[in-house]
């Protein structure tokens, strides 16, 4: 039977780190500032992704955007082939996002679906003035037109490689590894 396994480490916590402050400051400059911004993170690891870059931006601009909170269950065009009764998170949306701009963050890009399931739920509780895309991971594979403005680190991968971010306050470890099957 095949089992992951990791097959190499992409990023350790320092380098994350150190994409997430770059992120940051790119936000900050291409928005020139912070006023009318809001991050929203996709549930489960796009979640603290923008919470760390809210706390990164509130260090750089002496303001922190609002989080927001992103589940996306009912929007993916694959839900009938993960479980009869997918378990659905609330969405927590701390201010309206008519008018701002919001900034959508996700931990791995691949073949874009996530993030037009990510579209889908964002414009239907209301209507931002843009939408911008960071990502800590890119790892191509697009099936849909869809890019990120802000990226920490472009990965080309197979497509039989999982690309993991592993996280401290969810994983116990802080890493982002290249997984692969290999049989047991």
């Amino acid at each position: 039977m095949p089992v992951l396994t990791d097959k190499t480490v992409l990023m350790d916590s320092e380098g994350i780190r150190r994409a997430l402050t770059r992120i940051s400051h790119e936000i900050v400059e291409k928005n020139k500032g912070v006023e009318n911004i809001v991050l929203v993170g996709i549930r489960t690891r796009g979640v603290p992704i923008a919470e760390r870059i809210a706390k990164s931006i509130e260090r750089i601009e002496g303001q922190k955007p609002p989080v927001g909170v992103l589940d996306i269950t009912l929007y993916r065009d694959d839900l009938s082939t993960l479980s009869y009764q997918p378990i659905v998170h609330p969405t927590e949306l701390p201010v309206d996002i008519t008018g701002k701009t919001v900034v959508l963050v996700d931990d791995v890009l691949y073949t874009g679906r996530t993030i037009r399931a990510a579209l889908d739920a964002l414009i239907d509780m209301g209507r931002p003035k843009t939408i911008q895309l960071a990502v800590l991971i890119d790892r191509g594979h697009r099936e849909l037109p869809i890019r990120a403005d802000f990226v920490g680190k472009n990965v080309p991968t197979s497509s039989h490689e999982v690309v993991s971010l592993q996280l401290d306050d969810v994983d116990g470890a802080e890493k982002v590894v290249i997984r692969e099957f290999k049989e047991d």
